[in-house]
């Protein structure tokens, strides 16, 4: 999900990683507080002083969203689930679960953990800053202050009814636990995320159309943020529903056209490629599965010595990246088919049994959600 993101340690095994992206939210974090919020809170400060406390601030902040990441996936290991680190990115924070919760009251704890670790922590800075307060220190009192409100602010926005916030996801779970079924609770608390992502929207327009300028936009972009992932949540559990169980040999193509390590370029495109109307072939020596040519691998070749050049001389080697078994689940065999991937061989050791494709795969998907999406996903 964050391809760019940087590892800067581990707490308590799972490890913890920043997106480049929060760089922006961290740099717009230290101007607001050190071009508003400081000056207002100590005016006889100087702006040095102000950038250094916003700084300061920032860090607070980063912590806060760290604990609140913590506190779920903490959760989330007591349940058995496996998480794969925390990351940081612009609209927040993320505990990067490797699978869904199994149940309901696990997937209610997980959610609420975080929240609840927040509002910990607003009222332990709101205490802080109260006694700071009572012993003159007027730096660190606004220091705390800030990071009780912005602890109370994380708490409560992320406690709104609306998927995937944790409040959504409590949602979820108290549907699911209600209904069973946890495609039509991810489908219904999906709608209330949607619908508030829409709200956000809606009103941060507004809010720019009435000059608060930087306030509205960003509230624009929570929006969108909140209104994409709300529904490629629900898209994302279809998609598990429809591929969970299944294996490779239910979707692959057992009918293959295959080409000789010994043909010439010149025989691999006319004979099979342009023939058959297929851009991917499979190499064979008696029966054994060597690798596979394509296209791009004629075309590495100059046209005028395609009837002298060998297809072994182009082929890419079978290997555990372009190879699975015919038993490997379809959840597995998707993954391997994301980037540059769009075909898979399926293989028996050295022998070939069929190919799978990227367009093999979403035709089932749309095949499955047509006949139902769901079946068979009952809590």
């Amino acid at each position: 999900m964050f391809k760019n993101a940087v590892q800067l340690f581990e707490i308590f095994g799972f490890k913890l990683k920043v997106d480049p992206s929060w760089l922006l939210i961290a740099a717009l974090i230290v101007w607001s507080l050190s071009g508003s919020y400081f000056p207002q809170a100590l005016p006889g400060g100087s702006a040095a002083l102000h950038t250094i406390l916003g700084v300061i601030a920032m860090l607070g902040m980063f912590a806060s969203l760290i604990l609140h990441e913590l506190a779920h996936s903490l959760v989330a290991r007591s349940h058995g689930l496996n998480v794969g680190g925390i990351t940081l990115f612009i609209f927040g924070g993320v505990a990067e679960l490797e699978e869904e919760p199994h149940d309901p009251r696990s997937e209610f704890l997980i959610a609420a953990a975080g929240p609840l670790m927040s509002l910990a922590l607003a009222a332990l800075f709101y205490l802080a800053a109260n006694l700071g307060d009572g012993a003159g220190g007027g730096v660190v009192t606004a220091v705390l202050g800030y990071l009780a409100l912005i602890n109370l602010v994380l708490a409560v926005f992320n406690l709104v009814p609306a998927f995937p916030l944790d409040g959504g996801r409590m949602l979820r779970a108290a549907i699911w636990g209600y209904t069973g079924d946890v495609i039509r609770a991810t489908r219904i608390s999906s709608r209330f995320g949607a619908g508030f992502g829409m709200f956000l929207m809606l009103t941060g327009a507004l809010a720019v159309f009435g000059g608060q300028g930087v306030g509205g936009v960003w509230q624009i972009l929570i929006g969108f943020f909140v209104l994409n992932a709300s529904n490629g949540s629900y898209q994302n559990l279809l998609i598990k529903a429809a591929l969970r169980g299944k294996t490779a040999a239910s979707v692959m193509s057992e009918t293959v056209w295959t080409a000789e390590a010994s043909a010439t370029i010149s025989e691999l495109v006319d004979e099979v490629m342009l023939r058959h109307g297929v851009s991917f072939v499979p190499v064979v020596s008696d029966d054994r599965l060597l690798g596979f040519a394509d296209t791009a691998g004629a075309r590495s070749v100059d046209r005028g010595q395609w009837v002298t050049v060998r297809v072994a001389d182009v082929m890419t080697p079978a290997s555990a990246d372009n190879t699975v078994s015919a038993g490997m689940p379809l959840e597995e065999v998707f993954k391997r088919l994301g980037g540059e991937r769009r075909k898979l061989m399926v293989a028996d050791g050295d022998r070939l049994q069929g190919v799978i494709s990227l367009s093999d795969l979403m035709h089932h998907l749309t095949l499955q959600q047509e006949v139902g999406p769901g079946l068979g996903l009952r809590g």
